[in-house]
């Protein structure tokens, strides 16, 4: 199939990286299920290893069905290449720790997922890399953050699970200036609703378990970026430690990227609507939602944004406990931990995801014991704010 950067993201998304089978002609990118790939003679294999022809030997190296996900998911970030991983954190650790060397410093969002805050804080620090948690809302935070062996800028943006937004723009070209590369968590948004590759940053990071896949049967991790960037990964701490995406959840990423932009758009609508709904709601105290005109940084959301996703975190006038009430009383929102997924989601992060991130942190980046986060998924959206009603009453 012949795809240009001219064709909609939309056409993107179901076209890119596919190819027609030429063996059978199948229109669905085939699986290939396999270990090991069979070379057609000693030659061939030793060429292979020595990297002077193309084709495939193992597939923690590579595999077709891999190779057609990270086609896509380049096509769609607008990066040069992308690699895929086994999970998430797979994806964070590796871009991290061929980035840091021993010596390095890193600047990170003050408001980041638990597991990323540990891998800085409680892993990588026995490998003398340091670490500062800020504001990265405030650019000038960000700049006073800076030391001369600062390597990496990590943001989170939207911040999980507080909401809270980074200037891309603004701090890459501090960044840059410094000659410090800036990796951005695209997770919350997708890349059909922001595009940092765009506004200057390095490398683009997802949880594909959320958005990409969509549908809550797939764990997996994306790195979108140059491809000299990518190359260097692939062949270090991609395939050295091994954080390999199975040929069947490549699989399943391409499947659920093709109704990426259909899912997103329902998703966008029905959070909106709740995030109104909740914040008139007299139990309810306070609401960050990008979308809406009172969040504070609703400016720069609509700037770097194309749509406001469908995460929302909030909190009730009731506190901890009204928190916990409500949890427990939904229906039809799952008392669950990730997002992205086509079912509403709903979790209490002190206890959960973020439990890991020391109380004193959580309190800092305002992530209270009440705090309620909700992703919101694609059914009726009057069917998912009665059953908030009912679930708060």
């Amino acid at each position: 199939m012949f795809m240009t950067k001219k064709h909609d993201f939309k056409t993107l998304a179901v076209h890119a990286g596919q190819k027609p089978d030429k063996l059978h002609g199948a229109l669905a990118t085939p699986l290939y299920q396999t270990s090991t790939f069979v070379f057609d003679n000693v030659q061939q294999g030793a060429n292979r290893f020595a990297g002077e022809e193309t084709g495939y030997i193992y597939t923690r190296l590579g595999n077709p069905t891999q190779a057609v996900l990270e086609e896509k998911m380049a096509a769609l970030e607008g990066g040069e290449a992308a690699l895929a991983f086994g999970s998430g954190m797979a994806a964070v650790s590796a871009v991290l720790m061929y980035f840091l060397k021993s010596g390095d410093h890193v600047v990170h969002s003050d408001a980041i997922y638990g597991c990323t805050h540990s891998f800085l804080h409680e892993i990588i620090c026995d490998y003398n890399v340091s670490a500062t948690s800020v504001d990265t809302s405030d650019v000038q935070k960000v700049k006073d953050a800076i030391k001369p062996n600062t390597k990496v800028i990590y943001l989170e943006t939207p911040a999980n699970p507080t909401m809270k937004l980074c200037d891309i723009e603004a701090i890459t070209k501090i960044a840059k200036e410094a000659g410090i590369v800036v990796i951005v968590d695209n997770t919350f948004m997708s890349p059909y609703l922001q595009s940092p590759l765009e506004l200057g940053a390095d490398v683009v990071l997802h949880s594909a378990t959320k958005y990409i896949g969509g549908h809550g049967d797939v764990v997996a991790g994306l790195l979108v970026g140059s491809k000299e960037i990518m190359d260097g990964i692939r062949m270090t701490t991609l395939k050295d430690i091994g954080g390999i995406i199975a040929p069947f959840d490549a699989w399943l990423l391409i499947r659920g990227l093709k109704t990426l932009a259909v899912r997103m758009d329902r998703t966008c609508e029905n959070a909106q609507k709740v995030a109104e709904f909740l914040e008139q709601h007299p139990a309810v105290e306070k609401v960050h939602y990008p979308g809406l005109p009172s969040f504070p940084q609703h400016e720069l959301a609509k700037k770097q944004m194309k749509g406001f996703s469908g995460l929302i975190s909030f909190e009730l006038k009731g506190g901890y406990d009204a928190g916990v009430k409500l949890m427990n009383s939904v229906k039809l929102c799952q008392l669950a931990v990730s997002l992205g997924d086509v079912d509403t989601l709903i979790q209490h992060p002190a206890s959960m995801t973020h439990s890991v991130v020391p109380e004193e942190e959580r309190l800092e980046a305002k992530i209270t014991p009440g705090l309620v986060r909700l992703s919101v998924g694609i059914e009726d959206v009057q069917d998912i704010i009665e059953d908030l009603e009912q679930g708060i009453s």
